[in-house]
């Protein structure tokens, strides 16, 4: 077996775990971090930092901009659950996809439920690179669709020590 062969580690998933849904999670949009937020991001609306503006344009309250969902995403009490179901090292993880579909918007004040399931997994380049893709349907108290979130996670294994 030539050296490049037999050093080379593959990313072996569990694809029976396809499907698997995570722990689900509940998480209180807070006025104050919508406002800071808006402020760190740019955003000059006054819609999004006012709730004066806000509802002298239609809205209840703060309306939640949309990449602000992928924020409160990351309030899951254990954000690792994916990896460690996997086996992953997550210091081997890059960032590779994030996709959104919106039903309605969100408001400061609401408790917003957030369910996340791994959708897919998958391998390239024979296997040194892996794929996990996990969505998460984000819903009202109510249980009305406020989004869908769709994320794509690459795994990347280390080289083995002694290869350059």
């Amino acid at each position: 077996m030539a050296a490049g062969l037999r050093n080379k580690r593959v990313i072996m998933f569990d694809t029976q775990l396809k499907g698997t849904e995570l722990t689900p999670f509940s998480v209180e949009v807070e006025r104050g971090r919508l406002q800071a937020f808006a402020k760190a991001t740019g955003e000059d609306n006054p819609i999004y930092r006012d709730e004066t503006a806000a509802r002298a344009g239609g809205h209840p309250a703060l309306p939640v901009p949309p990449t602000f969902l992928f924020c409160l995403e990351m309030e899951n009490p254990n954000p690792m659950e994916v990896f460690e179901r996997l086996g992953v090292d997550y210091a081997h993880v890059l960032h590779g996809e994030q996709h959104f579909v919106f039903h309605r918007l969100a408001y400061a004040g609401e408790t917003l439920r957030f369910k996340p399931r791994i959708v897919d997994l998958y391998e390239k380049k024979g296997g040194a690179l892996g794929f996990i893709v996990w969505e998460t349907r984000i819903e009202g108290i109510d249980g009305s669709a406020v989004a869908d979130l769709r994320s794509v996670m690459v795994v990347r294994q280390p080289k083995p020590e002694g290869v350059a």
